[in-house]
């Protein structure tokens, strides 16, 4: 991948897509094409042929689709399920038929067994049960996962990688409360909280689980890397981790303590938690010499200042 090599980032207005495109740009690659939903829309096959047919990308980078936190995959399976394997299955079609040289595409860590040893490593995929809340959206990021495999032995070369990175946050993330995952919801929840004065808040859970949380400039990072080294990665999927969990309730105080929130928070208990710990094994990739590089107080200083403009940006909009 050469400095003017024509590179898609799909999904460039999203938490991962916006950090690609900005990491990308950092590095002076300066090819860089993208299309807003509106003008393709990756769920419909001919749109995709038609963009690829017109754009011809030598390199992609997988950014799109449809997420959502437990609330969203409790109550639309369904359409995540749809939502995600159409927009894998078409660009993955295209990519092969347009003869793009690299994909990197996405999965989560909610594809590995609820009950999974930790930290979770690769080859536990498909050993147990996945957990309930998100079995849907996680039976899609297994086809996908799979679907690179299978492309790269049909066409006998690694041009699609694969990578599962661990719960992502930054910029440009989903703050709203029915779509956003628990780290920017917290944000949401603990600032309106300071700006309404409330002395009490409560949050859904036992606060107990654990959780790791990946800054979305590394996992840019890390999918620039994993373009670059592709052949050394080989047909294998690799995790992209930070390395640190930590419990919902600690997140809760890191966070209180960056949006400077004095009341006390209170846990309901009657609310589901998700899985008990969701940690990777990013072994597999970090031998290759990728790691992390952000804590996760300067990403939650940097995603909630993000946070801050956006809410002055719309107020002023109104």
């Amino acid at each position: 991948m050469f400095k003017g090599s024509k590179i898609y980032v799909a999904g460039h207005r999203g938490l991962l897509g916006s950090a690609l495109v900005k990491r990308l740009g950092a590095d002076g690659y300066s090819n860089i094409v993208t299309a807003a939903r509106g003008e393709t829309d990756l769920t419909v096959q001919s749109a995709v042929w038609k963009f690829f047919n017109r754009e011809r990308p030598e390199y992609v980078f997988l950014a799109a689709g449809l997420t959502g936190g437990i609330m969203a995959n409790r109550q639309r399976p369904a359409e995540f399920m749809h939502v995600n394997i159409a927009i894998q299955d078409n660009v993955f079609e295209a990519s092969r038929a347009f003869g793009v040289k690299r994909l990197v595409f996405y999965g989560s860590s909610c594809i590995y067994p609820k009950k999974a040893a930790q930290p979770m490593k690769e080859d536990c995929l498909l050993t147990g049960a996945i957990e309930e809340t998100s079995e849907a959206y996680a039976v899609a990021k297994i086809a996908g996962i799979k679907a690179c495999r299978a492309c790269n032995i049909e066409d006998r070369a690694n041009r699609f990688i694969a990578l599962v990175p661990s719960s992502m946050y930054g910029p440009n993330d989903d703050f709203g409360l029915e779509n956003s995952h628990v780290l920017s919801a917290m944000i949401r929840k603990i600032t309106d909280a300071k700006r309404e004065g409330r002395q009490r808040l409560t949050l859904w859970g036992s606060g107990e689980p654990k959780r790791e949380f990946l800054f979305s400039e590394d996992a840019a990072d890390a999918s620039i890397f994993a373009m670059l080294n592709a052949d050394r990665i080989g047909n294998e999927f690799c995790n992209v981790a930070s390395g640190q969990e930590y419990s919902i309730k600690e997140l809760s105080s890191a966070i209180s303590r960056i949006v400077e929130y004095k009341g006390v928070i209170e846990w309901d208990i009657s609310k589901p938690d998700g899985a008990p710990r969701k940690l990777l094994d990013a072994a597999r990739l970090t031998r290759l010499g990728w790691r992390a590089r952000t804590t996760l107080e300067e990403g939650l200083k940097e995603t909630y200042q993000w946070y801050q403009r956006s809410l002055c940006a719309n107020t002023e909009a109104i």
